[in-house]
């Protein structure tokens, strides 16, 4: 029998505890994304994967909000985050400290998260814009394209949903 387990059977760990759990080094950046729901969202998965930081760039809304705060669920206090108002300007600061940057996006190039094996660690991802996606600049200042195997008609997912499906895609390789 599989028993649903109640939230204090989960062995969380405490906000203290987890601030200095070693993480993962893996950066996400959101480039304008306009949802708040989708930002909290990122908070919560990157919570989730343990990931280092999260940088949120252009017109990308910043904790603490309300919005934000209802899909995150208090992992905008436990994600470091910081916001840069150009996304190239993060990705540089990024490849200086030795960051691999990877834009998450169709393209005529990308590579299938499934054959992705660039496990090197640090590692930048880029999410774009929930219509527009990454813009090209930024594409053309990453190292490549990772893009999620898709079967539909639509070709498209969430960004938020994008974002989970790829950081446990990597994360299950590391």
């Amino acid at each position: 029998m599989n028993k649903k387990l109640k939230l204090e059977e989960l062995n969380r760990i405490s906000l203290k505890d987890y601030k200095t759990k070693k993480k993962n080094s893996i950066v996400v950046i959101l480039e304008n994304i306009r949802s708040l729901h989708n930002v909290g969202s990122f908070f919560r998965t990157g919570d989730a994967f343990a990931i280092e930081k999260i940088i949120l760039t252009g017109i990308t809304a910043t904790p603490p909000h309300k919005e934000i705060r209802k899909t995150a669920l208090g992992a905008s206090e436990s994600v470091e985050w910081s916001y840069e108002k150009n996304c190239l300007l993060a990705i540089n600061k990024l490849k200086a400290e030795g960051y691999e940057i990877w834009a998450v996006e169709q393209t005529e190039n990308s590579v299938m998260l499934d054959k992705f094996n660039k496990t090197k660690q640090p590692l930048a991802l880029v999410f774009g814009n929930e219509v527009e996606g990454v813009t090209q600049e930024v594409i053309d200042n990453c190292q490549g394209t990772i893009e999620i195997p898709q079967f539909g008609t639509k070709h498209s997912l969430n960004v938020s949903v994008s974002g989970g499906v790829v950081l446990w895609g990597i994360i299950q390789k590391i």
